[in-house]
């Protein structure tokens, strides 16, 4: 099968070229000028990108489908939440196999991936998310690098459920160091949180807005550090998920003028929602807001600190950290954001964004004169590849790469909106943004899945992809 994109304009993290790209069967063959050649002629598909930016499918390092949380599941199931990552032009996730306490590691690995298995629409990978560390788990680490999983993630929040105390955390920063392993790292001072939180109810503070309240910046730029000087004492590379506090993220840029490999990324709910137009929203409202790490006040100076710290690279990767819950009743698992009623403790952290990153990042950083179209693709696609050892076969278009392609109109201006969206979840965060720029076409190894509004893939399409060690240092 042999597919040629004409006329469009290419842009990867380093390059913006007027050219033509030939596709045979699930990979990029050839890339030439345009009217240079003459592969149209047995080209078996003709793909017009006139007008259009072409660009590598999105790489989404951090999504938690059907995610067992607070009572409930993620509402997006593996065959939904791909799906619905598709049509924003992602193409490929690296989700978290869990382990939970008193289990293997293995064990929860092997759950995770029969969960996947035959279910995604796109390409996808596995961190570890190791919530009991011990002798066996670290030995099980080996067997896990040899299947393709090369980044673990470990807990200073959730006590009692995926929490790892400092001497954990410092023997598996050992063990990922012995093995040029990643370790990522939600960093919010759990301890400190659950006291501020019980302090809150006693007060009978239990509105949504009062998950943030009990999360202040401090407690997730007081972990960020710590985890820095472990990973310091171990020899590790870190890389701290999505980070949401300016004084988080000054961690991280010193100790990357130090030398130091630490890595940060943020998510579009951290640069585009706030704690004054929407966690403080009237009555329950709110809650469709409550992730962990929380949305931050506006007027502290979060989301133009962390649009800046994307423009200089201190922090090197957007995902979504997609961990959708519906505010009314879900037609599988029931109540899910209401469980939170009169109790904000008890809501499911988390919202829905594998739909909406790639574009969300065009409109608020390209077209919001934030960013370049090359920083663009470096944050959603380029950045993560090589992070988490997919790169070259992902995250860039060259020949040789998978043909993981999307067609991407600048043109478009559109609202964002539960009606349009294709996520299992009954809300948007987004219900009503005015954006530009629209994904048009979307090629999973070469197989077009998404064309003229329909989607033409089906259930199984996505590949278990087998992960290298990352391939960038600083």
């Amino acid at each position: 099968m042999k597919t040629l994109i004409s006329g469009g304009t290419v842009i990867t993290a380093i390059d913006i070229t007027a050219a033509d790209v030939l596709i045979e069967d699930e990979t990029v063959v050839a890339i030439a000028a345009p009217g240079s050649h003459s592969w149209g002629d047995d080209a078996d598909k003709v793909i017009d990108a006139t007008g259009k930016y072409v660009v590598p499918g999105g790489v989404d390092p951090h999504t938690h489908m059907e995610l067992p949380f607070g009572g409930t599941f993620a509402s997006d199931n593996f065959e939904s939440g791909t799906r619905a990552a598709a049509w924003g032009g992602t193409t490929t996730i690296v989700d978290f196999a869990v382990q939970t306490k008193g289990e293997s590691l293995l064990g929860g690995f092997d759950v995770w991936m029969a969960k996947a298995e035959g279910e995604c629409a796109i390409d996808y990978g596995f961190h570890m998310i190791a919530g009991d560390i011990n002798d066996e788990s670290l030995a099980e680490m080996d067997t896990l690098i040899e299947r393709g999983v090369t980044s673990f993630k470990l807990f200073m929040a959730y006590p009692g459920v995926l929490y790892s105390d400092d001497g954990a955390i410092l023997r598996a920063m050992q063990k990922a160091a012995q093995t040029g392993t990643l370790i990522m790292m939600h960093a919010e001072n759990g301890m400190a949180i659950d006291v501020l939180r019980a302090q809150a109810l006693e007060r009978g503070e239990t509105d949504p807005v009062h998950h943030s309240i009990t999360r202040p910046a401090i407690t997730e730029s007081e972990a960020v550090h710590r985890a820095i000087k472990l990973a310091e004492l171990a020899g590790a590379h870190l890389y701290i998920v999505h980070m949401s506090a300016k004084e988080g993220v000054a961690e991280v840029a010193d100790a990357r003028d130090k030398g130091l490999p630490v890595f940060g990324e943020t998510c579009p709910q951290y640069l585009f929602l706030s704690i004054e137009d929407h966690l403080d929203a009237p009555g329950f409202e709110g809650a469709k807001y409550v992730c962990s790490t929380p949305i931050r006040a506006k007027a502290e100076g979060h989301q133009d600190a962390l649009w800046m710290y994307l423009a200089t690279n201190d922090l090197q990767v957007v995902s979504t950290d997609h961990c959708p819950f519906c505010m009314d009743d879900h037609h599988v698992y029931g109540t899910q954001k209401k469980l939170g009623l009169g109790d904000f403790t008890a809501i499911p952290n988390g919202l829905p964004g594998v739909e909406d990153r790639f574009q969300l990042i065009y409109h608020g950083g390209v077209v919001g004169g934030r960013i370049d179209l090359n920083r663009w693709i470096e944050l959603c696609a380029t950045a993560p590849a090589k992070l988490f050892g997919l790169y070259p076969k992902k995250g860039t278009i060259a020949v040789g790469s998978d043909a993981d392609i999307v067609v991407f109109d600048p043109g478009v201006s559109w609202t964002k909106s539960v009606d349009q969206h294709h996520m299992d979840v009954d809300y948007s965060a987004y219900e009503g943004m005015e954006v530009k720029g629209k994904v048009e076409t979307v090629l999973l190894r070469g197989k077009v899945i998404i064309e003229d509004d329909q989607y033409l893939g089906s259930k199984g399409d996505g590949a278990y992809l087998p992960r290298e060690r990352m391939s960038v240092h600083h």
